[in-house]
């Protein structure tokens, strides 16, 4: 099924000379034409997002935007060695097997079967190496949250997605919040500042916000867009706060939380006024969203903002191990994009 324009891909999406705020990547890829179904696949049954997204798109009566699209094929193995991760996937196995879903034993047999891929698998740290095969067998796909486990490798991925011209875009359901995207969309004005809090779990495996900390920051992105320049963190042992400085000035925070009620939220500060980011209802915006891209090519975010989270929290690590000093993010970019390269080059990949 070749459904993209690779030649415009690659015009639009292009990463030669990449810098952070210097970056190419900037448009979406353009499809060729409309898509009206897919086969589409899962790999990972270890979080719930993979139970939802098949309720949704395999019930009997699915909504209409959805119609022609349907979870066939399902490869279970998410994490090896993450508890909250390996104890959910016999029971979820058991769940897709009655929505219809056809459980396979590699991902090599579950790309025979598909049109489109959901990789699930909760632990970042695969992503690379799973989402490679479905690039090499030209199979466009949402990469849940975290979109890799390091953020060489989330620059690696998207390196890889424009040398093999097979496009993916991450996100967390987080983005699609109607609050948050009636901000973005201009409702107060201009947004001056915002301040976006989630829950922050860590994850001895994983960069500390990359786990769970993603759902506020990816919010906090959502409302204030690209552009931030350094950022500083103070932790404790129940809270985080990162305080990120944008190159006009703007101030934008995230506070994750590891005690008391979980929530998501924050507030975003207008031109018109301030409007309440929240509440979070569930992940059927984001899965109209990935339909579409299934249907259209268009990518919903662009490569570079969602790079940008992911070094926006890579920085804040930093800034931890530095005892809260103030971090650059384009020195942290620049360092991890020589070790990206240096993965590509040892994964021998014909030219």
């Amino acid at each position: 099924m070749k459904i993209y324009n690779r030649r415009r891909f690659m015009r639009d999406a292009g990463m030669a000379g990449m810098a952070m705020g210097l970056t190419a990547w900037t448009s979406p890829a353009v499809a060729s034409a409309t898509i009206d179904f897919g086969r589409i696949g899962i790999i990972g049954l270890d979080t719930s997002h993979s139970i939802a997204f098949t309720k949704a798109l395999n019930a009997a009566n699915a909504a209409d935007k959805y119609k022609g699209f349907r979870v066939v094929a399902a490869f279970p193995p998410g994490s090896a060695d993450i508890e909250s991760s390996t104890k959910r996937i016999p029971g979820y196995i058991e769940e897709v097997k009655k929505m219809g879903v056809e459980i396979v034993d590699s991902i090599a047999a579950l790309l025979k079967k598909v049109d489109f891929v959901l990789l699930e698998t909760n632990d970042g740290r695969p992503h690379l190496q799973q989402a490679l095969e479905m690039m090499k067998a030209g199979k466009p796909m949402f990469i849940d949250k975290p979109v890799a486990g390091t953020l060489t490798d989330a620059i690696a991925l998207y390196t890889l997605s424009e040398k093999l011209k097979v496009p993916f875009f991450s996100s967390s359901s987080l983005r699609y919040m109607e609050s948050a995207q009636e901000a973005a969309s201009g409702k107060v004005g201009k947004i001056l500042g915002a301040d976006c809090f989630s829950p922050a779990t860590l994850e001895p495996t994983h960069p500390d916000l990359f786990w769970y900390g993603i759902h506020g920051v990816e919010t906090l992105y959502t409302v204030m867009g690209t552009g931030c320049k350094s950022v500083t963190r103070t932790q404790t042992e129940g809270t985080e706060v990162v305080v990120g400085v944008w190159e006009d000035g703007r101030i934008g925070t995230f506070r994750g939380t590891r005690t008391g009620k979980h929530e998501y939220g924050g507030t975003a500060y207008g031109e018109k006024g301030p409007i309440t980011l929240g509440p979070y209802k569930g992940y059927d915006n984001l899965l109209d969203r990935i339909i579409a891209f299934f249907k259209t090519g268009n990518l919903p975010i662009t490569p570079k903002e969602t790079l940008e989270i992911y070094t926006f929290m890579e920085a804040a690590d930093e800034s931890k191990r530095k005892g809260g000093k103030a971090i650059q993010l384009k020195d942290v970019y620049d360092t991890h994009f020589k070790k990206a390269n240096k993965t590509i080059q040892q994964l021998n990949l014909p030219s």
